[in-house]
């Protein structure tokens, strides 16, 4: 029963990986995955020798000797268990989702595009480059990667120029969600399964994120793609709130206030994201009606808005399919979790993978296993790769392995555009071929990517 249940995981996780060429959403089979895997649990639990107990990360001793009625009631407490696990990270990105487009329905992000003054190509690649690493940490990098390609569409006409400046964005994304526990799906799932406290996720990844975005920018500067000045779109739009400016740094500020109650409160992340969003959504009513209120005479405008609250409009525009592909692979790996087989996995990759470069302090993980990972996360999914990461490795809070799987998952994603959620987002923006990223900016990305690995291994010794 155990071989049928791999095989479905596999199978799954293949319709996952060519979702582009299968033309079926990767939430699909997510959650046929996830269902089938959990009835075969269910129909064949009298056979299975052992049970993976979450709580203290061991096999469950004497399982087989239990009766059918204990083996049951264990299941469905596990089950609820992952799912408490899991909802905890999606009610947060439903927060944080709603937060964003909140700001985006006052046009909040046109701001950014008053920063933007000069026209020498370099110039404005450094700019998109930290606006995206600094975006990206506060939230999220696939946000940050739309909200700058929209930006950069109003600025740039030539197509063949923009794809190059949206293929460094995607790097300096990924590698600015990287170092925030708020920044990325994968360091989320770190933050939120107590695996990495925020002020070490920073000490040890600063650094190293840093420059995994600037080394790849730095080589790009002296590229032909970059030199001379820009033919930059005149543009004269405005916000088209009064209020964009202020709804930007209030939804922003909310959304950094989340690590910060959760230091103060000690209470689940998803809890201080619930706070900020209700604030947040308090100041969009209250400046909806007054933006109402003086563009009375506007009758198309006031009837259009009139209809739907702020709050209303950014719940109708979060990306639920985002949301049940995260329920259905989450739940598909704790499935394997549950029944040690992703835990008898680590112990076999332990005993094999060859020890190169220091060893973690604890468990003797190889550096290369988690650089494996990293390369890994390019091709597949990064958020199954961690979530499997989570119930295969038993060491404490802020232990390193954590924080080097927190990097490795976050930004080796860039190195193929189908390897992040932000490059897949690009790509169907900006229609940048598979194989044009391949030749032009995989390079620049594993560039920054193994410098930013050697960087952690000096800085991981200072903590």
């Amino acid at each position: 029963m155990e071989t049928i249940i791999i095989l479905v995981f596999v199978m799954g996780y293949l319709a996952i990986t060519l979702e582009h060429s299968l033309k079926i959403d990767k939430l699909i089979p997510a959650l046929v995955m996830m269902a089938i895997c959990w009835a075969l649990i269910a129909l064949g639990l009298e056979h299975f020798p052992q049970w993976f107990d979450s709580g203290k990360h061991a096999l469950l001793d004497n399982f087989g000797l239990m009766e059918h009625e204990e083996k049951m009631h264990l299941m469905e407490e596990t089950l609820l268990h992952h799912l408490g696990k899991t909802a905890e990270i999606l009610v947060f990105l439903l927060g944080a989702m709603t937060i964003v487009e909140i700001i985006d329905y006052f046009d909040g992000f046109a701001t950014i595009k008053g920063f933007i003054k000069t026209k020498s190509k370099t110039k404005i690649l450094w700019i998109f480059s930290i606006l995206a690493f600094i975006l990206s940490a506060i939230i999220d990098n696939l946000t940050a990667t739309i909200v700058l390609i929209s930006i950069l569409q109003k600025i740039v006409k030539d197509r063949n120029v923009r794809i190059w400046y949206a293929g460094l964005i995607i790097i300096a994304a990924n590698a600015g969600g990287a170092w925030s526990p708020i920044g990325d799906v994968t360091t989320t799932m770190l933050w939120i399964g107590n695996k990495v406290s925020t002020g070490h996720l920073i000490g040890y990844l600063l650094v190293p994120s840093l420059l995994c975005m600037a080394v790849p920018s730095l080589i790009a500067s002296f590229l032909p793609a970059f030199k001379g000045d820009l033919d930059v779109v005149e543009s004269s739009d405005k916000p088209k709130s009064k209020f964009s400016g202020t709804m930007l740094y209030l939804g922003l500020g909310a959304i950094v206030f989340v690590p910060v109650f959760k230091v103060i409160t000690h209470l689940p992340p998803y809890v201080g994201m619930m706070l900020s969003l209700g604030v947040v959504a308090t100041f969009a009513e209250i400046y909806s009606s007054a933006k109402f209120s003086m563009s009375i005479h506007d009758s198309a405008e006031s009837d259009a808005h009139a209809q739907h609250s702020p709050v209303h409009t950014a719940l109708a525009k979060i990306e639920l399919p985002s949301i049940l592909f995260f329920l259905g692979i989450l739940m598909a790996v704790a499935a394997l979790e549950s029944l040690g087989i992703l835990f008898g996995f680590a112990l076999s990759l332990q005993d094999t993978m060859p020890m190169l470069g220091t060893e973690l302090h604890h468990g003797g993980v190889s550096d290369l296993v988690v650089l494996l990972l990293g390369v890994g996360s390019a091709v597949i999914d990064n958020v199954p790769l961690v979530a499997a990461s989570l119930g295969m490795f038993s060491e404490p809070i802020d232990n390193e392995l954590w924080h080097f799987i927190a990097y490795s998952a976050g930004t080796g994603g860039s190195m193929l555009i189908i390897g992040s959620a932000a490059g897949v987002v690009a790509m169907g923006m900006e229609k940048i071929d598979f194989f044009w990223y391949l030749r032009k900016i995989s390079w620049l990305a594993l560039a920054g990517f193994l410098v930013g690995a050697a960087a952690f291994m000096v800085t991981r010794t200072l903590f």
